[in-house]
């Protein structure tokens, strides 16, 4: 286990005072076997009220509601946790799940079927094509060493480039331009598991290096902003950690913030202003995931 304590700050300027509407924002990590929330905070300015609720895939969510103008907004979010995530643990796969591709139980399709449609057409086949590049001359795979190659080919054949602008790139785009940022490799994996039959769910939050608390370096990517990776259902092991971006599984190094079906439906920051259009100017980001000693 692990105490990790999270900062995050986001900060908007523009060019004058603007009013702002309704934000939604996903900054606060759901209690869990793998993860325990042990405090946090959100400071916003200018001022907001907000309000909590639960989503449809049962993330917690501030709704931040503001009077003021300003010609500045920004968010700062502190939260500490306990992590017992596990780095690259053994797979425990139902007998009927071990080869790709087969069939969900029936008690669990009704709730998967979302999961398992594909988020964008693929009207050239070129992603299901990839997928199936890792399947065998009879067209199956060892769902585990499948799975953990095609983790691995991402990291090894893409380059990662980081984006700040808005919007995740299509599957088909990150396989033609050959590379993307975490947000871009999380759904390339998940549209190829879903061409090949299985459930995946698009991941926000943290990623932790202990390099930057004086352990030995992990060499990961995407430490200091925000990281998005994807969740795949494996009978037997439930929803799994897999971080293309770092050809990673396990999530012993990542913190959940929220999970959803699509990218866009787990922004970390949603939400508009009224003024003039040019009047954004630049949006800056820093995250902050350190080790902190548990008080005895």
């Amino acid at each position: 286990m692990s105490r990790l304590s999270i900062t995050h700050v986001t900060e908007y300027r523009y060019t004058q005072p603007v009013r702002f509407g309704e934000h939604r924002l996903l900054f606060r990590p759901r209690d869990s076997h793998d993860l325990r929330l042990v405090s946090s905070g959100l400071k916003i300015t200018p001022p907001a009220s907000l309000r909590w609720l639960h989503d449809p895939f049962g993330n917690s969510v501030a709704i931040a509601n503001f009077k003021e103008w300003s010609d500045r907004l920004r968010f700062e979010s502190e939260i500490t946790i306990d992590h017992y995530g596990l780095s690259d643990p053994e797979f425990r796969i139902e007998e009927y799940a071990r080869t790709t591709p087969f069939v969900y139980a029936p008690e669990e399709q009704p709730d998967l079927l979302a999961d398992m449609m594909r988020h964008t057409g693929d009207p050239q086949k070129r992603v299901a094509h990839w997928a199936r590049s890792f399947l065998d001359e009879n067209g199956r795979m060892d769902t585990a060493e499948g799975l953990q190659a095609m983790n691995a080919a991402i990291k090894r054949d893409f380059l990662y480039n980081r984006r700040d602008e808005h919007g995740v790139q299509t599957a088909e785009e990150t396989l033609r331009l050959g590379s993307g940022s975490c947000r871009d490799f999380a759904l390339l994996m998940m549209e190829a598991v879903r061409s090949l039959g299985m459930a995946a769910r698009f991941v926000t939050g943290y990623l932790y290096d202990p390099a930057l608390d004086g352990g030995a370096a992990a060499g990961v990517i995407g430490a200091g902003t925000t990281h998005a990776w994807c969740q795949i259902y494996l009978p037997g092991s439930g929803w799994t950690e897999f971080d293309p971006t770092n050809g990673r599984y396990g999530g012993g190094n990542l913190i959940r913030i929220g999970a959803g079906r699509t990218p866009e439906q787990v922004k970390p920051i949603e939400g508009s202003y009224f003024g003039p259009a040019d009047a954004a100017g630049p949006m800056t980001v820093e995250v902050s995931v350190r080790r902190v000693q548990k008080a005895a």
